[in-house]
């Protein structure tokens, strides 16, 4: 597999740091009056840059989460199957949660991810993205707090990988491959 140059910059890190302050103040408003501590959990492994900024601009009390998810592999297209790689170690139930995904595209994935959390009946349940993607959806996927829509392009950096490649950037660049995330 042919890895491709470092992207440019198609979302600053400046520009990032404003769009998870908003996010957080929304976040904040959102669950003020809620009767316990909030539960972020963040989809592995793309979330996990942007959750841990989203949950230091969150003013409120939280138990923090994680939920391992594939649909990708080390290839740019979506196989469209969900493999549940990590569990939850919190229980859930009767409780407020925040899943926080790095980009929503197809909704496949949030929308397999928000109906296998629902049955552990939490108390509410709302999906906080980075990045969307509208136009790609083939589900009608719920996304509550959305950071920024994008065009259809494969994004990477600031979570976001190609092959696991790429995480590490402190920007979101958009690389020209045949398939789109």
């Amino acid at each position: 597999m042919d890895m491709p140059e470092v992207p440019a910059c198609l979302i600053a890190a400046a520009e990032i740091h404003k769009i998870v302050r908003r996010l957080g103040v929304e976040i904040t408003a959102c669950y003020r009056h809620c009767p316990r501590e909030l539960v972020v959990i963040g989809l592995l492994k793309g979330a996990f840059i942007f959750m841990a900024d989203l949950v230091r601009q969150i003013d409120l009390p939280l138990v923090i989460d994680f939920l391992g998810v594939s649909s990708y592999g080390d290839t740019a297209l979506s196989s469209g199957e969900i493999h549940l790689t990590m569990d939850l170690a919190t229980d859930i139930s009767g409780r407020d949660v925040l899943l926080v995904e790095d980009i929503v595209d197809t909704g496949v994935t949030v929308e397999t991810v928000r109906r296998l959390l629902a049955q552990r009946q939490p108390r509410s349940l709302k999906v906080c993205a980075f990045l969307s993607k509208p136009e790609c959806r083939r589900v009608d996927a719920q996304v509550d707090f959305i950071g920024r829509e994008i065009e259809n392009a494969f994004v990477v950096g600031y979570g976001l990988d190609y092959a696991q490649s790429f995480r590490h950037l402190p920007f979101v660049g958009k690389i020209g491959l045949s398939g789109k995330k």
